[in-house]
């Protein structure tokens, strides 16, 4: 693939999610995950707030809370499971997970931190080229180990660590074509 330099990025800066209660979401990403909340706002004329947390390397996650939101619809504005339990697919333009790194060697440990704190995990997964992807052992095609769970708003969270240094061959497929949609 071509090399392009239009813009220099330094990481993500935010992403913003939406939460059901921004109280509950507090709790969870500071005493659960450990996330440091950084900035808080509260949106003109009873909008909302919008509060971030750091997540490392500079770049944070938000979240907004909107006293009218609609509710979330599990399989269309995200997944209906994590992959273990279910269908990952989520609609076109949704968020589907957001990954977090970790240090490969912590992986297990912190697993067994998020268990502890009663939230509910997947294995950990070995992510390789095989026909389905996974593997039940580590071995040197694996290119990420990463746990899957979810938050109080069943926002998808990953927590991934690369396992090798990824090559030009890792790049080895052609975007699919579009596929007309029927609308039914």
């Amino acid at each position: 693939m071509e090399d392009h330099k239009q813009f220099e990025f330094g990481g993500v800066h935010h992403l913003a999610l939406v939460c059901r209660d921004m109280g509950r979401t507090v709790d969870f990403y500071t005493n659960v995950l450990g996330m440091r909340l950084v900035k808080t706002i509260q949106l003109p004329e009873g909008m909302g707030q919008h509060f971030f947390f750091d997540c490392g390397g500079g770049d944070c996650l938000a979240f907004f809370w909107f006293p009218r939101a609609p509710e979330g619809i599990p399989g269309i504005s995200a997944p209906a499971a994590r992959p273990d339990k279910g269908d990952l697919t989520s609609a076109i333009g949704s968020m589907n997970h957001v990954a977090f790194t970790v240090a490969p060697e912590r992986i297990d440990e912190y697993k067994g931190r998020l268990v502890a704190a009663g939230v509910e995990c997947s294995e950990v997964i070995n992510h390789d080229d095989s026909e389905f992807g996974v593997s039940d052992t580590m071995h040197p095609g694996v290119f990420v180990r990463s746990v899957y769970f979810q938050d109080p708003d069943g926002i998808l969270l990953e927590f991934a660590s690369w396992t090798r240094v990824l090559r030009d061959g890792d790049v080895a497929h052609d975007p699919a074509p579009l596929v007309e949609r029927v609308n039914s």
